[in-house]
C-alpha cells in the first residue's frame, strides 16, 4: 500500500495506527486510560483559551515523510496550515500517552524525532508509571533536559515558546485500574 493511500485510509474508530519505518501499519484499540488521559489534556488547554490551536491524533507534516499525528500538541497561535495539514514548525508542545505497545517509541523514537525537528517541548505521560516526563532545549539526537514530575504532585506549569504558559494539572490525570495494567 502506498503512503498516499495511508494516509487518505479511513480507519475504525477506537483504534490508534503506528506506520513503520518498515512499511508496517499497526492498528492498536486506545485503552480508556489513554483516551482519557487525552481529553484532561485538552481540558487544561483551556487555560489557553476556548479557541486556541490544539490538536489530538491529528497529521502534522514533518520533513522527509516522517509524518505524524501525536495525542496531543499545541500549536502557535499564527500557525496556518500548508496544504491540508500544519506543519512541525508551527509546534510549541508535543504530548505522547504512553500505552502498552507504545512506550518504547514514545520515550525513545519520538523523544529522537521531536528533538531532531525542533519541537520546543516534548512531553511523555506515562499513566501505568505514573509519571510525567518534560523534554526541552532540542537537539539534532534529542534533548538537553528532561523533568520526571509523579502524578498526584499538583499542577505543573509548562512555558511554551510563544511566552504563554500551559498547566497540567497532574492530580486530575487518569490512572489505570487494577486489571488494566
Amino acid at each position: 500500500m502506498s503512503v498516499d493511500a495511508v494516509m487518505h485510509t479511513e480507519f475504525p474508530a477506537g483504534y490508534v495506527v503506528f506506520f513503520g519505518t518498515d512499511g508496517k501499519v499497526v492498528m492498536t484499540p486506545q485503552s480508556f486510560e489513554h483516551s482519557s488521559t487525552i481529553k484532561s489534556m485538552q481540558i487544561d488547554s483551556l487555560s489557553l483559551g476556548r479557541h486556541a490551536k490544539t490538536a489530538s491524533d491529528v497529521y502534522l507534516d514533518f520533513p522527509a515523510d516522517e509524518n505524524s499525528a501525536p495525542d496531543f500538541a499545541i500549536l502557535r497561535e499564527d500557525a496556518r496550515r500548508q496544504g491540508k495539514r500544519y506543519g512541525f514548525d508551527d509546534v510549541l508542545l508535543i504530548a505522547e500517552v504512553v500505552s502498552v505497545s507504545s512506550a518504547r517509541k514514545d520515550y525513545d523514537d519520538c523523544t529522537a524525532k521531536y528533538g531532531r525537528y525542533g519541537i520546543p517541548v516534548y512531553v511523555v505521560v506515562d499513566p501505568y508509571a505514573a509519571e510525567v516526563v518534560v523534554h526541552s532545549r532540542p537537539t539534532g539526537s534529542g534533548y538537553i533536559a528532561a523533568h520526571t514530575h509523579k502524578y498526584g504532585s499538583g499542577k505543573l506549569p509548562i512555558e511554551l515558546a510563544d511566552g504563554r504558559t500551559y498547566t497540567l494539572d497532574l492530580d486530575e490525570l487518569p490512572r489505570p485500574e487494577d486489571d488494566a495494567r
